[in-house]
């Protein structure tokens, strides 16, 4: 997990989810106050675990004739990327 780069303070799993949801907030030490971005490869892995598995089993792997249950398996597959992404993704410190 993510840890503040001036005083290693560790980002919480919600902190980070959240940062997500609001299209990349910057996320703010509790302990020091520094502001955190996402970096560009950061940005990368939410994608690559989120919406690249999913477009690959709606695109090639889907088994089923049934579009409604492809879908819901899909978007399944997206959910679960998600949740596991505050442990790939990288921040780093903004210098002012």
């Amino acid at each position: 997990m993510q840890k503040c780069d001036h005083c290693n303070t560790p980002f919480s799993w919600s902190e980070i989810y959240k940062s997500f949801i609001w299209t990349y907030k910057p996320i703010e030490c509790n302990n020091c106050g520094t502001e955190h971005r996402i970096t560009i490869l950061g940005r990368v892995s939410f994608v690559f675990c989120t919406i690249v598995p999913s477009l690959i089993f709606l695109n090639f792997l889907s088994p089923f004739d049934n579009f409604i249950l492809t879908f819901v398996i899909g978007i399944s597959i997206l959910l679960g990327g998600s949740l596991l992404t505050p442990f790939f993704v990288k921040y780093k410190s903004i210098v002012c």
